[in-house]
């Protein structure tokens, strides 16, 4: 059986996770990139040759041309946020498992998402869109809230989302988002107040899992950095009910799903992104351990058009915290320790580092600040916070400006 992967970048979730399931699943793989070096270096090591071949993936129309030119599909699958439409509709050309092409799009374009809620009844998030080129001063409107955020339309990983204050603010952080992004559009939307969550989610098309989630720490504004993450294995119902039903209007159902939403004083729950595909950051590789279940093969299965079973068996006697080491200023990175693996006791520790000795960098104030993640497992969920805290205070990192 053949499953075509969709990537622009390599990452950890494809390298560490979709390709072993694929190998285990007995698959074979071509992997469709438009940058076939990078991949072919990531997979070098991998016991399972990968085939790699340069395209133009964000062209769904290439991506359907080279499948038909090249092995017959058994399944079309991307983690990429990119690439989610140009899968699905590739996929849904052959008659394979397909997520609905318009639940790609609302997911991606975060406009989209917010008209599309409104239409829905679910939730009304004051928002507004700007085209390419359109004068950020027309947003000086009467019911524009402040403080409110400005992001790219089709973001991802809190990159170029800022607060902005007051009008003034909001010119000024928009004008720098678009001097870095040539021709992007911008969507202004109110500052949701209340505590960060997620939702992980994995569905069949007729069943879904919910499988837990995350509890979000996010530096101080205007920047949205995600320094700290806490795996629980379950939200409040009422908390949960409430990001469902807002999932199953933008027709989410078939895969994994990764929601960040709001949770407010009064206890509603307020989607901040719809993401549809697994967490990142390595989030989904501890969250399989955590879990204990095959969870990157119960994802390519349902691509496969397979059933999901209806307990996945998944543990809930183990936690999760992450801890992110993040540059503070730009500069050089000169000294960092190197990865590392411990057990202390019942705590289960691991280090991975994001950033080269010697790689270079502006003080991006996104995700892309992350010089390392240190992730720990066990029992216990205070001991987890210890143990990752005390890791980062007995190593260097050093930045030369």
């Amino acid at each position: 059986m053949r499953l075509y992967l969709l990537a622009l970048n390599p990452t950890d979730s494809v390298t560490e996770g979709f390709l072993p399931a694929a190998a285990a699943l007995g698959l074979d793989v071509t992997v469709l990139t438009d940058s076939a070096g990078a991949h072919h270096l990531a997979y070098a090591a991998l016991p399972r040759p990968v085939e790699v071949l340069e395209c133009q993936v964000q062209d769904f129309r290439e991506v359907i041309g080279l499948i038909s030119r090249h092995h017959a599909p058994d399944a079309v699958f991307t983690n990429s946020d990119h690439l989610q439409t140009q899968a699905a509709l590739a996929a849904g050309y052959f008659g394979l498992p397909a997520k609905d092409w318009k639940a790609t799009l609302r997911a991606k374009n975060k406009a989209e998402l917010r008209r599309h809620l409104t239409a829905s009844g679910l939730d009304a998030v004051r928002s507004t869109e700007l085209a390419p080129g359109q004068d950020l001063a027309e947003l000086a409107a009467p019911d524009l809230p402040f403080p409110c955020v400005v992001k790219p339309r089709e973001g991802v990983a809190s990159e170029d989302v800022v607060l902005a204050g007051d009008l003034d603010e909001l010119v000024r952080l928009g004008t720098e988002i678009r001097r870095r992004r040539t021709g992007a559009a911008l969507v202004v939307e109110e500052f949701l107040v209340g505590d960060l969550r997620t939702l992980e989610t994995l569905g069949d098309g007729r069943t879904r899992h919910v499988l837990g989630g995350f509890r979000t720490q996010v530096s101080q504004p205007p920047g949205f950095i995600e320094e700290a993450l806490d795996f629980v294995h379950a939200h409040p119902k009422a908390v949960v009910d409430q990001v469902l039903a807002q999932l199953d209007a933008l027709g989410v159902g078939l895969g994994a799903c990764h929601t960040e939403f709001i949770v407010q004083a009064d206890g509603r729950a307020r989607i901040v992104e719809v993401n549809y595909r697994a967490i990142g950051d390595r989030a989904d590789l501890m969250m399989a351990q955590v879990l204990g279940i095959p969870y990157f093969e119960l994802v390519l299965r349902t691509h496969l058009g397979e059933r999901l079973p209806a307990d996945l068996g998944a543990r809930d006697d183990t936690y999760a915290h992450n801890l992110a080491v993040c540059a503070d200023r730009a500069g050089t990175l000169t000294a960092a320790p190197g990865p590392a693996e411990l057990v202390e006791g019942d705590v289960r520790l691991s280090y991975r580092p994001l950033r080269a000795l010697g790689e270079q960098h502006p003080h991006y104030r996104t995700n892309r600040d992350y010089l390392g993640l240190i992730w720990a497992l066990g029992p216990d969920p205070v001991a987890l916070r210890e143990a990752a805290a005390g890791f980062a205070a007995g190593r260097r990192w050093e930045i030369t400006p």
